[in-house]
């Protein structure tokens, strides 16, 4: 590592748009303390199922000399507003100080390129250690308890317990998944498989394919596909994915003053049932009324490819990205 590079990059939390759980916070300020700095955006589902451990790093060591800070970077627009950050980091239980980065200046001090990811800082400020993506836990901890002994600091001891997760924070299957993170705007869709393709920018009728293959999915209805989403413009549109996971997501928000948008969905044509996800009733009947993620599917058995659908009771929605678990 770049001897100081950690100071270079907590220099620019002065440019942080807005800060919660705590007053500002500055490199001074910092210093003395190692330091773990945490970029998140609050849909992204990779961060969630981190978020049990950084938020129990936070609460074992914040007494021992361990700033935990997470900077929200946001993907996508709606989460550069305040309102909806500070809803998601009281939802979340994010009790950790918060930097709002919708700049993103402190995201190119640290020339970061990913959510999550973890800078490990010691007390000196040289950034001794990263971690990018999910798992590698117990190392992440140990590198804590290293630069903390390292200071002088008394640590605890290691709790044994395991970090409690459940919902949306719940590991991945990944010995069971199969489908990709899947955007719906054209930069970077893939596997669009509704007949001649996607129509930039205007609305246009859409039609599932007659074959499938998986993680090929695709519109029905009147929809306008956009560089970074899908715009639902007349009711009954649907979006279909054939998927292997056994949890299905979808990131959605809505239009300005459209309104709570009702929503159905099936799997493989009928009810969920018990594969509800958190967001849905066992008849698959769900509501959009704020923009986040949203977890639709959540199989409680063995995993096969299944034909997921979403239907749209209203206009106005806008569906960003899938993610699966």
């Amino acid at each position: 590592m770049v001897r100081g590079a950690g100071m270079k990059g907590l220099t620019a939390l002065d440019s942080a748009t807005a800060w919660l759980n705590t007053p500002p916070l500055t490199a001074t300020d910092l210093r003395g303390n190692v330091v773990v700095v945490n970029f998140w955006t609050y849909t992204c589902i990779n961060w969630i199922r981190t978020l049990p451990h950084v938020r129990a790093w936070a609460d074992r060591y914040r007494d021992h000399g361990l700033v935990l800070l997470g900077v929200h970077s946001p993907e996508f627009g709606f989460e550069h507003d305040l309102g909806n950050v500070r809803r998601a980091v009281a939802a979340m239980r994010v009790g950790h100080p918060v930097a709002v980065d919708n700049d993103f200046r402190i995201w190119r001090a640290f020339d970061n390129h990913y959510w999550p990811a973890l800078y490990f800082i010691d007390a000196r400020g040289e950034l001794r250690h990263t971690h990018f993506g999910e798992n590698d836990y117990q190392q992440s901890e140990t590198v804590i308890q290293d630069l903390l002994t390292e200071s002088g600091r008394q640590i605890p001891p290691r709790d044994p317990r395991a970090v409690d997760a459940a919902g949306l924070e719940l590991p991945a299957d990944w010995d069971n998944l199969a489908s990709p993170e899947t955007y719906l705007g054209y930069e970077r869709a893939e596997n669009f498989a509704s007949p001649g393709g996607a129509v930039a920018d205007v609305p246009h009728s859409y039609a599932a394919p007659a074959r499938w293959a998986l993680n090929d999915w695709a519109l029905t209805g009147d929809w306008t596909v956009g560089a970074g989403e899908a715009r639902l413009n007349a009711p009954g549109g649907s979006i279909v994915f054939r998927f292997h996971a056994r949890d299905v997501h979808l990131v959605l928000s809505s239009q300005p003053h459209s309104g709570p948008v009702g929503f159905r969905v099936q799997v493989d044509g009928q009810a969920p049932g018990a594969a509800a996800g958190l967001d849905v009733d066992a008849e698959g009947r769900g509501e959009l009324t704020e923009p986040r993620l949203y977890q639709l599917v959540r199989r409680p058995g063995p995993v096969t490819d299944g034909t997921f659908e979403i239907t749209f009771l209203d206009p106005g929605v806008l569906a960003h990205v899938f993610t699966f678990g």
